[in-house]
């Protein structure tokens, strides 16, 4: 068992909390399923909007310039061909989406992987409440200070503990983002500098982690 310090928004320890080596130990990464999870969200967010004109869009008329033969000249049947300027293009670019389906379990291997590396970096912390008296945003910059979280810092909260200070205060802070722990991606993980769980998020989180990781792998995992 991986033991991990629990501290309040002051930096201090307030007790421990212990994740299952078979999911938070360092053998847990898979940086394959990482590359699988970053591409599938990228290609999401992909706006698709590339289009080049088809034939029948093309301003000009269809008539045939000259005769087919006898000119000297290439034959030619529209000023709209693709092989003249201002012509149509051929197989061009049209509007789609690029998004794919992305098996559930696939997803949440590489969430594991995420907070694997998170946990082995030491950039993983967890404290036990996000929420602060008052909501200012000083306050919560001041907090993340004292965490050592000075660059980007992705917060994750559960939707039950989740409190009006904590939305309010951490909204206009640079480089922070504040998630639900249902709604984290391997993507946030990655993308951001620190990841601090409350206790509530990362314990409930595990425990959804736990029912969808391979049984197999627990077993040996706890054999060895």
């Amino acid at each position: 068992m991986a033991n991990v310090d629990v501290v309040n928004l002051n930096g201090e320890k307030v007790g421990s909390l212990d994740l299952d080596d078979a999911l938070f130990g360092p053998g847990a990464v898979n940086e394959g399923l990482l590359w699988e999870a970053v591409k599938h969200y990228r290609a999401s967010l992909r706006q698709g909007t590339a289009k080049t004109k088809s034939r029948t869009e093309v301003s000009g008329s269809g008539k045939k310039l000259w005769k087919q033969k006898g000119t000297g000249r290439a034959r030619i049947g529209s000023v709209r061909s693709p092989l003249w300027r201002h012509g149509y293009t051929v197989h061009g670019p049209q509007p789609r989406s690029y998004e794919y389906a992305f098996p559930r379990k696939k997803l949440l291997g590489a969430l594991r992987s995420a907070l694997a590396s998170k946990l082995a970096d030491g950039k993983l912390t967890v404290v036990d409440t996000l929420e602060l008296p008052e909501a200012k945003t000083r306050a919560y910059r001041a907090a993340l200070d004292k965490l050592g979280a000075s660059r980007t810092t992705l917060l994750v909260e559960n939707s039950k503990t989740l409190g009006r200070n904590l939305l309010l205060g951490a909204r206009n802070l640079e480089g922070v983002e504040l998630v639900l722990n249902n709604e984290v991606h391997p993507y946030d993980l990655l993308r951001y500098e620190r990841a601090i769980f409350s206790v509530a998020a990362i314990e409930q989180l595990t425990g959804i982690l736990e029912k969808n990781a391979s049984k197999r792998k627990l077993a040996a995992t706890e054999a060895a």
